[in-house]
């Protein structure tokens, strides 16, 4: 009996050392633990999509009358009788940050956001003597985003629209997994050649107002492993290890045992 109850006092705090390092509590894994029910957070969005070097955008220009504003556009054909074939042409921002229009020639769009360059066309126009009572469309191409780390289904994804939030971009990815470190998810932008790398805490409601939240293109979102993953691969290791020991212990004695005989 003394030697069970010595047995069971070794092993049970041991076996729940390891079910504490195993197990994820609720804390580790629930998303805006510090939004309370019915609660009312004012919409902060400030967020507007300014175009970096390698975005595309669409451009279309239209006016009264469509023999005129033809030229302006790389798919846009007008007949004789005055019928437009109206189609949008998408311009690659290239390494200087600069759009190559037809007649227009180069325009500075990097930083600029949707509305920016629709007004800064229009006014080259106008000013230009070139188009009367120009109408000018401009929509941002889709753009790429990256989901690494411990998500369910980590890759490199297209987005249609303009922009994208964090939360809609992981479920793209298929969520973070249980074994996912929600509370220091990591953000990695270029924006124009500068490197920016930002943490932020899934589990906390003030992460709707972070500068991240919205996505922008090529960004990269890594979700590194929590601390239960990282011991059980640190067990899995050890596990190794002592097999490859007990089975090369084995050997040996098998070994010493033929030779002794």
């Amino acid at each position: 009996m003394r030697t069970i109850k010595t047995f069971l006092n070794k092993v049970l705090p041991i076996f729940a050392v390891v079910m504490t390092i195993s197990c994820a509590s609720k804390k580790d894994v629930v998303y805006f633990q510090n939004l309370s029910a019915f609660e009312t957070m004012v919409d902060t969005d400030t967020y507007t999509t300014r175009l970096k070097v390698g975005d595309k955008v669409g451009i279309a220009i239209t006016s009264e009358n469509p023999i005129a504003s033809a030229p302006f556009n790389l798919t846009t054909s007008a007949s004789a009788s005055g019928e437009e074939s109206s189609g949008i042409s998408n311009y690659l921002v290239d390494i200087e940050g600069n759009i190559t229009l037809p007649v227009l020639g180069s325009i500075q769009v990097k930083g600029a956001s949707v509305p920016e360059i629709k007004s800064l066309i229009k006014k080259k126009l106008i000013e230009g003597g070139l188009l009367k009572d120009p109408q000018v469309l401009v929509s941002l191409d889709g753009f790429y985003i990256t989901i690494l780390g411990q998500v369910r289904s980590p890759g490199t994804f297209y987005i249609p629209g303009q922009r994208i939030t964090i939360l809609q971009a992981l479920g793209m990815a298929g969520d973070l997994d249980i074994s996912g470190k929600r509370d220091n998810v990591l953000v990695m932008r270029d924006f124009n050649g500068t490197k920016v790398s930002t943490r932020i805490d899934l589990t906390k409601k003030e992460v709707l107002n972070s500068p991240v939240y919205y996505l922008t293109q090529n960004d990269v979102v890594y979700v590194e492993p929590n601390e239960s993953k990282v011991n059980e691969s640190k067990s899995s290791n050890r596990a190794l290890t002592l097999s490859v020991a007990s089975l090369l212990l084995t050997l040996t004695t098998t070994v010493v045992v033929l030779l002794r005989n």
